[in-house]
């Protein structure tokens, strides 16, 4: 059959719309795969993307003590603890739940690549459950982005991750149910101002970061309620951060010191740190540093609260200078901070500070001697004098007392009075 010019054109028209319109169904096809896959990637896979690889998985042997009428007979017992932390610095400084770490021996730690450390315990309070922890690495790890807990809404999305029952990266959703609660675990643990949540929180999410729905930290699980269905409770990140500050001040770290408090303003991130005292002849004065000082950065390092204060001077050699930059009445400044080791002598002023501020003559008790107190509590200061009106005379302190915190700080040593002493006003300290 011959086949005519005319028809020939026609058909090869038609060959030629016929593949137009396959190609126009190929791109709509893909167009609506690509359109599943952002709607499957949602802001919650998101968040959880981004937070993942700053928190890690914690183990290790620990040994469990009697209580007494709990009913062993066998004396002390070693068994598996596990938990979860967050890292907070590059270097590999990592924040978790002190009674994750209490007692074990050899902490390991699983980087969520599967990459393995073993960590050492760098400082610890039992008495608000935080502790820091830190692993070497050969390069700066993933931190954690850090949101604040100072405008969180009830029934926001919100998101716990953690090695739940020893399963790595257990990801579980729920909302903020409550806030500001008071929870007693157990009869020697109390958590106060707490965020409630019903996303999963098992055995071993302690320590683990709650995630707001942009990814940002939140909260810092803590807490299970025995019993209770669909209930886990997470310490406010804006409390976990100060507490953290103070187990890592370079005065518990490096013997050196700086000899200035401060309050963030404004919502972090994003946030001002503002001066508000400044020790007489301090590292800090001696630099020309002023109380109303806005400290925007040091060594490079942002400063918006003062755990960013503390990190930015860890590790800082005796007699070095750091870089320090303030806003002074709309003036941008650059001043150098001598990094000076404590005085030996200055356990002394604080014992004197103690009794003119405080009006307390505090007594270390030895470790064998508190241990019979059966406390929950690390360690105390024996009161041997009371100044008659004194803001502790005035709260019902008597000699003979035992001081084991003020506030939300414990009372281990002279020390730990000192970071007090400078942190807040003694009027208003709480015993």
């Amino acid at each position: 059959m011959r086949i005519s010019p005319k028809s020939s054109a026609l058909r090869g028209g038609l060959f030629v719309t016929l593949t137009a319109i396959l190609a126009v169904a190929f791109v709509a096809i893909h167009a609506q795969s690509v359109r599943g896959s952002e709607l499957r990637h949602t802001p919650l896979v998101r968040a959880i993307e981004k937070a993942v690889p700053s928190i890690v998985n914690i183990r290790g042997r620990k040994t469990v003590r009697p209580q007494a009428g709990d009913g062993l007979a066998d004396g002390a017992r070693r068994v598996n603890g596990m938990g979860t932390g967050v890292i907070i610095d590059e270097r590999g400084y990592i924040l978790t739940n002190f009674h994750v770490v209490d007692g074990v021996s050899r902490i390991h730690v699983t980087m969520f690549e599967g990459e393995s450390h073993i960590a050492t315990l760098v400082s610890g309070d039992a008495s608000i459950d935080l502790a820091v922890i830190k692993i070497s690495s050969d390069k700066p790890l993933d931190v954690i982005k850090i949101g604040t807990s100072s405008d969180l809404m009830l029934g926001e999305t919100v998101v716990a991750i953690g090695n739940a029952y020893g399963y790595p990266t257990t990801v579980t959703e729920g909302i903020i149910s409550a806030l500001h609660r008071t929870v007693e675990v157990s009869d020697t643990q109390q958590y106060e101002d707490l965020i409630q949540t019903d996303a999963s929180i098992n055995p071993g999410n302690s320590g683990g970061p709650l995630l707001n729905i942009d990814g940002e930290m939140i909260g810092l699980n803590a807490a299970v309620r025995i019993g209770a269905q669909g209930i886990g409770f997470a310490i406010p990140i804006d409390n976990a951060l100060d507490m953290a500050a103070r187990l890592l001040t370079i005065e518990r770290l490096d013997n050196h010191w700086h000899g200035i408090t401060g309050r963030t303003t404004g919502t972090v991130p994003g946030g001002q740190f503002v001066v508000e005292s400044v020790v007489r002849g301090s590292p800090s004065d001696e630099a020309g540093i002023r109380v109303g000082d806005t400290i925007i950065k040091v060594g490079g390092q942002t400063i918006e609260r003062a755990l960013d204060l503390e990190r930015s001077l860890i590790g800082k050699s005796t007699g070095s200078k750091v870089p320090v930059t303030v806003k002074r009445d709309s003036l941008t400044q650059q001043l150098n901070l001598v990094m000076t080791a404590r005085s030996p002598g200055r356990s002394d002023t604080v014992a004197e500070s103690a009794w003119t501020e405080l009006g307390l003559r505090l007594q270390s008790v030895p470790t064998s001697q508190f241990r019979q107190l059966t406390s929950r509590y690390r360690g105390g200061l024996r009161v041997v004098a009371v100044r008659d009106g004194s803001p502790a005379d005035r709260q019902g302190i008597r000699d003979g007392d035992v001081l084991v915190g003020m506030h939300i700080w414990e009372t281990v040593s002279m020390e730990n009075v000192a970071y007090i002493l400078r942190h807040a006003n003694s009027s208003q300290v709480k015993f």
